[in-house]
């Protein structure tokens, strides 16, 4: 028997992703999140506006989106209630937030270089995704009180970087679902995937009927090394 209720938040379980970014002073910024769904090579971001990441993203037009596994929760933990900006906004001081210039350190993590953008990649993440901001929407506009403190990204991924023990066998461009264990956030607690349940019949569609035009305009885009050449 179903009954009505009015929780506070409808977070029923995203995959976490820790988006890397750069600061105004060339330094990196690194901030969880698990407001995030992907259609083809294209993936949509919800973000509060005044934080950092947004910031940094409507400035530079990029980001890396890096997927940590199941292994990777205590790091991530460990950004929680830590915000790149200074001073810290009064919604996140009210959250008990503090400012932390050194995210990557924070964390335990490590910064590596990516191909096609500033903003470096994790190095433990098993998914490494470099994307463009492609257009910014405003969440909740329609509401006076809400207005202009959400905001919608979309982003164009242009280079997918995986570790090599997650792909299917036989298969170089696919990913195997159970070998990936993505750190799940649900009502802002951690979880990890189970085992398959059953198979899909969506997954009788050939993966490669979903290839969109992105892919081959992914492969066009120059390496940052190749274009300062």
């Amino acid at each position: 028997m179903h009954t009505t209720i009015e929780p506070g938040i409808l977070y029923f379980g995203t995959p976490v992703v820790l988006i890397s970014t750069v600061n105004e002073d060339g330094s990196f910024n690194l901030a969880p999140m698990s407001s995030a769904f992907w259609l083809g090579w294209r993936c949509m971001l919800g973000l509060a506006a005044g934080s950092k990441t947004p910031q940094n993203m409507r400035r530079s037009r990029e980001c890396v989106l890096n997927l940590p596994s199941v292994d990777l929760v205590a790091a991530v933990d460990r950004l929680a209630l830590t915000t790149g900006s200074d001073p810290v906004p009064p919604m996140k001081q009210r959250g008990g937030y503090r400012h932390e210039a050194d995210k990557f350190g924070a964390a335990g993590l490590t910064a590596m270089r990516s191909e096609t953008v500033a903003a470096p990649r994790v190095a433990e993440c098993p998914v490494q995704l470099e994307a463009r901001v492609e257009a910014m929407h405003g969440i909740a506009d329609d509401d006076a009180v809400l207005k202009g403190h959400i905001q919608c990204f979309e982003v164009r991924v242009q280079r997918v970087h995986v570790d090599g023990s997650i792909l299917m066998e036989g298969a170089r461009d696919r990913i195997d679902p159970d070998k990936w264990r993505p750190l799940i956030m649900s009502f802002q607690q951690f979880y990890g995937l189970g085992s398959r349940l059953q198979d899909s019949r969506l997954a009788t569609i050939p993966e490669a009927a979903y290839r969109t035009p992105d892919i081959a305009r992914a492969r066009t885009t120059a390496s940052l090394e190749a274009a300062a050449s």
